[in-house]
C-alpha cells in the first residue's frame, strides 16, 4: 500500500507545526486502474455502488520493524446489480463521496465483478505499514 500526495504532505506538514484533522470515517473505495499518488484513478461508477466504512485495529510492530494496522471488520459491498469491471486497486478514503485519497494498493487478485456477485474482504486482509 502506498501513501497518495494528499497524505504525504499532511504528515509532512505535522512536522512543520502545521495541524491535521484526521478522518472521523475512512471509506474502502474499489477502482478498475491505478489511482496514483495523485487520486487520477477510475473508481466504480454504478448505482448500486457505494464505498464502505472500514476500521482498523490497534497498531502493532512487526518483525520487520515496521509498525502496522489491519482492518479488524470484514467489508462486504453490495451486490452489483450491474457489471462494475474488474477491480485492480483498492483505496482508502475520508469521504464516502469526493474526499481525498489516503492509500492505495493493487489487489494481487483482480476480481471481475458481475452482475450478482458481490466484493468481500475478510479481517487482515488490507494491511498499512509504515517505517
Amino acid at each position: 500500500m502506498a501513501m497518495s500526495n494528499y497524505l504525504e504532505t499532511a504528515v509532512l506538514n505535522l512536522l512543520r507545526g502545521v495541524s491535521f484533522t484526521p478522518p472521523t470515517t475512512v471509506y474502502i473505495a474499489l477502482y478498475t486502474n491505478d489511482p496514483t499518488d495523485a487520486d487520477i484513478g477510475t473508481e466504480v461508477a454504478a448505482v448500486d455502488y457505494a464505498r464502505q466504512k472500514i476500521t482498523f485495529g490497534e497498531p502493532t510492530q512487526g518483525a520487520d520493524g515496521k509498525a502496522k494496522i489491519a482492518n479488524d471488520i470484514e467489508i462486504a459491498f453490495p451486490k452489483a446489480g450491474t457489471d462494475w469491471g474488474t477491480i485492480t486497486h483498492i483505496g482508502f478514503r475520508d469521504a464516502a463521496t469526493g474526499g481525498n485519497l489516503l492509500y492505495y494498493g493493487a489487489l494481487a487478485n483482480p476480481k471481475k465483478i458481475d452482475a450478482g456477485d458481490r466484493f468481500r474482504a475478510m479481517v487482515g486482509d488490507f494491511t498499512l505499514k509504515l517505517g
